[in-house]
């Protein structure tokens, strides 16, 4: 379904800029800023962080996921299946890397990066104040940290509409010191079950490889 993949594109164009959403006061204070004008420390997030529980399970990627993409913004890479992942440079949105369909099927995804270190408890109310742009009625399904292949992420599931469409998506998100990556996979809430191992499958590619000489 075609309609999916490009009502979506509205969807991730709301998810392109993390690092514009921070200010520091006067005092030294780093804060988040809100697109109603409203504000919020950072350290106030770290102290709600720790509401998110861990998965205790170890999350690695797949021996079916032999191509390894390599970011060009920050020192991560993505394993996948190219047996059954199409993919290319993406196109509609500026701050994506990569886009990715379910070969057949109507399962999408995307990476998202920037070169900025945005904090890790930062990246969940990040991720709903900018998802209720495009889909006002989006909320937390699911979310707790995993350990994927030696790091440390964010798991979100989140639902909304967006032109009619109920959608559902999965995402990762990884933060360092060389930048903060948005691994994403969607689809509609009806297939979800369905592709739900081969959403799986493709997020547990997500590692880190050495940064290249010329970064």
């Amino acid at each position: 379904m075609r309609r999916i993949a490009i009502g979506f594109l509205y969807f991730f164009f709301a998810f392109t800029c993390f690092t514009q959403q921070f200010a520091i006061t006067e005092t030294g204070e780093k804060v988040i800023l809100y697109e109603d004008g409203t504000w919020e420390y950072v350290s106030k997030l770290d102290q709600a962080d720790s509401e998110i529980k861990t998965n205790p399970k170890k999350f690695e990627k797949s021996n079916q996921s032999t191509f390894l993409l390599k970011s060009i913004k920050m020192n991560t890479g993505f394993w996948i299946n190219p047996k059954k992942w199409s993919f290319n440079k993406a196109k509609n949105n500026p701050s994506a890397e990569y886009e990715f369909q379910l070969k057949g099927n109507d399962l999408y995804g995307v990476i998202i990066t920037e070169q900025i270190e945005v904090p890790l408890a930062s990246l969940k109310t990040l991720a709903l104040q900018n998802g209720r742009i495009a889909a006002p009625d989006t909320h937390v399904v699911k979310e707790e940290y995993r350990i994927v292949n030696g790091l440390k992420v964010l798991f979100l599931q989140l639902n909304g509409t967006i032109e009619g469409i109920k959608f559902s998506y999965y995402g990762y998100y990884f933060t360092n010191s060389t930048g903060t990556c948005q691994f994403l996979a969607y689809t509609s809430q009806s297939l979800l079950e369905k592709y739900l191992a081969d959403i799986e499958e493709l997020l547990n590619g997500l590692v880190e490889v050495e940064e290249s000489p010329g970064r």
